[in-house]
């Protein structure tokens, strides 16, 4: 999420809007992108709606082997139809911003 900080004037440029969405409580999402200086949007889905409607339920994985969300990245247009994707399995394995980048332009 770092780099996304550092590179978001890039995404902006491109018309991305990143927004982040975990399985911490509002409060939780709030503490970290304020500790972190994150200025990007946050959202908590601590209850895995959007997490499972996406198919992205890491079950156990989580502290105490509660669910979390596995890492991905998506391009979603204004319409809301997903664009581009990618997901992993691995938890520290994060599409770069310059993939997601390239992706953006390349459906422009």
């Amino acid at each position: 999420m770092r780099s996304i900080q550092k590179q978001l004037p890039q995404f902006t440029a491109v018309g991305i809007r990143p927004v982040a969405i975990s399985v911490d409580t509002p409060e939780q999402s709030r503490a970290l992108s304020q500790s972190a200086g994150y200025t990007f949007t946050f959202l908590s889905d601590s209850k895995l709606e959007a997490i499972t409607r996406y198919d992205l339920v890491h079950k156990g994985q989580g502290e105490n082997g509660g669910d979390i969300s596995r890492p991905a990245e998506f391009l979603v247009d204004a319409r809301g139809i997903v664009r581009w994707r990618m997901l992993t399995e691995n938890y520290w394995v994060r599409a770069r911003p310059e993939q997601v980048l390239e992706a953006a332009k390349a459906l422009q």
